[in-house]
């Protein structure tokens, strides 16, 4: 790829290369995780759990939450009601120079 295909013209659009090469991967499907905490239990614990249980996570309630795809973190969100449904709302995208370290 050409360092051509990679800048964006002074209209701020991509040309016209990088638009159809981004056309291609449109249909892709990949997974949208949205991470709420985790914690690290033993084996002993984990088969006392039974409906009912409560165990504490890493995250301080109102913190925002990772939003992951494919296992890489993308951005950080928070929880919405959409009618009857949860969504989430984005609140803060990673950079990819984020996203790289993170790797």
């Amino acid at each position: 790829m050409s360092s051509v295909e990679n800048e964006k013209t002074d209209q701020g659009e991509l040309p016209q290369a990088s638009a159809q090469n981004l056309k291609l991967l449109e249909n892709i499907e990949v997974k949208l995780t949205v991470e709420v905490g985790g914690t690290r239990i033993t084996i002993r614990d984990l088969l006392k759990l039974n409906e009912g249980s409560v165990v504490e996570l890493d995250r301080l309630a109102g913190e925002h939450l990772d939003i992951l795809v494919n296992g890489t973190l993308l951005a950080k969100g928070e929880i919405v009601l959409i009618g009857e449904s949860l969504g989430i709302r984005f609140t803060e995208i990673i950079s990819p120079e984020q996203r790289l370290r993170s790797i």
